[in-house]
């Protein structure tokens, strides 16, 4: 690799490192995204549940320097250094605890900037420089100061970063055909058994019933009548050797279970607290992240919960994605069902079982599954995908900055546009 200069500091190969506005931005349902360090992932912004601000705050808050494609957000704390490059044809402003970045294009590749400040080396630099007795954060000149390593030339930068893009854009693709399909089985969800206009309807006559006008043959029932199972978890033995996972309260979010946030436990476990296929899990303490839910929908091999998180397993004449789906819509209602402490609130046993849930016939339900059933276990395909697309990302992505990986010799990819 050849070299361009040596002992650059960041600061040398970047036209402007500006800091955030140190106050909160006002927020509104729609609007340009207000980049929080949640939004900030490694590479690409994530902006699921981002905050939204209007022209006029956009305006305000873009004072110093106005955000363009091709700029870095880098997060200073929460977690320290996660980087993520502004996409084309997107207007965004900083939120707080975050740094923009403009790199000098004629001394450093944008997307190569990204992928050398997500490498070992820069991370251990960041984390190293970090400081804070409860939080840790880094400091401006710290951050213009950061020493860089040997760049590569422009041509070897933007080969290397082509190669580790064409992984962040297939998961990008994926993460957007799964929202789609989730969003999908969730509308025919609530066409069908919220707006009541499920096939044939039109035959069905309404009658009264403890939970208003319902079709004729639904039951009103409760969860405790509905599952064949409601418990929370074990208090987990934790061996990193040991082949059993429990799932705890940082593994269900945004009505997804994600497994990376998993530990592994030597624990002899109940046959009951495996956790099966259409189990439905629901966060039961805490503050935050009370009430949040997951449904397991693949089967895993020697897996149970915590004793911070319940197990509602849907009865046997109960179809799977109904009760999943159903229990996934409910997630306000359990999130409002606490009792407790400010610091520690409980969602009981006794409060999940009494919540309210409409049954339509199993005919009903069997017809829903065999529709929705095939979209939701693309998107677990799809999920599976992108865990093995970071998996290669992130171990390519060392040997390519260190140079361990020759990419002299490959064409240079076409240029695009920022």
């Amino acid at each position: 690799m050849t070299v361009a200069q040596s002992q650059l500091a960041l600061n040398d190969v970047c036209e402007s490192i500006v800091d955030c506005e140190h106050k909160t931005a006002p927020t509104q349902e729609e609007g340009h995204p207000s980049i929080r360090t949640p939004n900030i992932g490694r590479g690409r912004l994530a902006l699921d549940g981002v905050n939204r601000v209007s022209d006029e705050t956009y305006k305000l808050w873009t004072q110093r320097m106005e955000p363009r494609s091709g700029d870095l957000i880098l997060a200073r704390e929460a977690p320290v250094g996660n980087v993520a490059i502004i996409p084309k044809n997107m207007k965004v402003c900083l939120g707080q605890r975050t740094v923009l970045i403009r790199p000098d294009r004629r001394k450093v590749f944008p997307d190569y900037l990204v992928y050398l400040m997500l490498g070992d080396e820069i991370q251990g630099m960041l984390r190293a420089q970090s400081n804070g007795a409860t939080v840790h954060h880094l400091n401006m000149k710290d951050i213009r100061g950061l020493r860089l390593p040997l760049l590569p030339s422009m041509e070897e930068q933007r080969r290397i970063a082509s190669i580790l893009s064409a992984y962040d854009d297939l998961i990008e693709n994926n993460t957007r055909r799964i929202a789609i399909l989730e969003e999908m089985a969730r509308r025919i969800y609530e066409e069908w058994f919220v707006r009541f206009r499920f096939p044939g309807h039109e035959n069905v006559r309404m009658v009264e019933s403890e939970m208003g006008p319902v079709p004729e043959g639904w039951v009103a029932s409760t969860l405790g009548q509905t599952a064949k199972y409601i418990n929370r978890g074990v208090a987990p033995k934790y061996d990193e050797t040991a082949s059993g996972i429990v799932i705890n309260q940082k593994c269900i979010r945004g009505q997804r279970l994600n497994l990376a946030e998993a530990r592994c436990q030597s624990k002899s476990v109940s046959p009951d607290k495996l956790v099966r296929r259409g189990d439905v899990l629901i966060n039961s303490t805490g503050v935050g992240t009370l009430g949040r839910v997951a449904q397991v929908q693949k089967e895993m091999k020697d897996c149970t919960v915590d004793t911070h998180v319940s197990i509602v397993r849907p009865g046997s004449n109960t179809d799977h994605d109904f009760f999943g789906i159903a229990l996934l819509s409910m997630q306000p209602h359990f999130e409002a069902q606490g009792v407790g402490s400010t610091g520690q609130t409980e969602l009981s046993r006794g409060r999940i079982a009494d919540t309210s849930v409409l049954l339509p016939s199993n005919d009903l339900q069997q017809c829903f599954g065999g529709l929705v059933g095939p979209m939701r276990q693309l998107a677990v395909t799809l999920q599976s995908k992108n865990t093995n697309l970071r998996t290669t990302r992130d171990l390519l992505l060392p040997k390519l900055i260190s140079g361990e990986l020759d990419v002299s010799t490959l064409p240079e990819p076409e240029a695009t546009a920022a």
